[in-house]
């Protein structure tokens, strides 16, 4: 090769490698978002949802997109954590969408509403049946795009300082609950009362509330509220299997590469899953731990099951009729659980009651 001809094929080669390497890095660019979660840090379980997504989109993208994650109150205090990334004071959170149902109902039935699915249910709604399309659909109106990110499988009914007979005995009774549940029970005679979990112990300790939901045996034991409230209710079904959210501004959302959606959506169902089997895998321990301290377990009366039932389907009657995206998303729900109830009674439910009563004893 002629000494100019092999001047000129280095040049483009290097001209080749410097054209190559922005190509490369513009695929994975370097980015750094902030999570504010919703929960305190000592909550690992539900917590550490958030950091089992960020360690995912962290080894995924070799280090390219971190994403740093606050404990509620250090950014944002929980209320406003979804204003927070829709104003773009942090690009995402982990947080239960029904906490902001004031806002509109149809935040609710993006976790959990009262009677509404179990977690196989509400996983399969999201995956497999649209769900997650139709919840976004509302969210983009409010400057969001959202993806499931975990579950607590069916939630316990709460603490309790006195013992519940019938629907007359809730009467009057200041009890901390989240969501649509708080307005269901206020149907039923409850003085609903919305505190975020660090402040629930020292709420009942004081007197300020009489009853108190949280999640289940593993965070109640870890709040302590077995030593503030004896008597321990099941089950919780204003939550029979609550969705946690990942929040994710919809600029923000929009702005990234096709290969980083999908990293971070895939991050995301990895951390749905790992949150209900870590559930799963704590609470069985939990409870035993509760009820050998003194934890009195007791099931509602049917009478507090079946009127809550009939105010949580009076109440959806009456959004559904001043609320076209809440008919919308809740007409939906409801006809794919009547649907799962159907297989569950076949199957899932037959084989469970059977190897429940047939648990060796003790």
């Amino acid at each position: 090769m002629k000494r100019r001809n092999f001047l000129t094929a280095a040049s483009l080669g290097a001209a080749g490698a410097a054209l190559a390497a922005p190509a490369i890095a513009q695929s994975a660019p370097k980015i750094a978002w902030r999570l504010t979660s919703g929960f305190p840090k000592s909550l690992d379980t539900i917590y550490g949802a958030a950091e089992v997504f960020t360690k995912a989109v962290k080894e995924a993208t070799d280090g390219n997109f971190e994403i740093q994650t606050f404990p509620a109150g250090e950014i944002v205090p929980m209320p406003e954590a979804s204003d927070a990334v829709a104003n773009g004071v942090v690009e995402m959170a982990h947080t239960a969408s029904y906490y902001y149902w004031g806002k509109s109902p149809s935040f609710a039935l993006g976790t959990a509403i009262p009677f509404g699915m179990n977690a196989r249910g509400i996983n399969a709604w999201y995956y497999r049946a649209g769900g997650n399309d139709l919840m976004n659909a509302f969210y983009a109106k409010q400057g969001l795009y959202s993806l499931p990110g975990g579950n607590t499988g069916a939630q316990m009914g709460g603490w309790w300082r006195k013992e519940i007979k019938s629907v007359a005995d809730l009467a009057g009774v200041k009890m901390r609950i989240g969501g649509m549940g708080g307005k269901v029970m206020e149907a039923l005679g409850v003085v609903a009362q919305q505190i975020p979990g660090g402040d629930i112990y020292p709420s009942l300790e004081r007197g300020t509330i009489d009853a108190a939901e949280w999640v289940g045996p593993y965070d109640d034991e870890k709040l302590g509220l077995n030593k503030v409230a004896p008597f321990y209710y099941y089950p919780g079904f204003w939550e029979g299997g609550p969705t946690l959210n990942f929040m994710f501004n919809l600029a923000k959302w929009d702005e990234l590469t096709p290969a980083y959606k999908a990293i971070l959506t895939s991050a995301a169902a990895h951390a749905n899953v790992d949150m209900l089997a870590n559930y799963d895998a704590k609470n069985p321990a939990a409870l035993r731990s509760l009820v050998a301290g003194g934890a009195q377990l007791r099931a509602y009366p049917d009478d507090v099951m079946v009127a809550g039932f009939a105010a949580a389907t009076k109440l959806y009657e009456e959004i559904s009729a001043k609320d076209a995206d809440f008919k919308t998303i809740y007409d939906n729900q409801l006809a794919f659980r009547n649907e799962a109830n159907l297989w569950n009674q076949v199957a899932e439910y037959t084989f469970d009651s059977f190897m429940i009563r047939n648990r060796p004893k003790g």
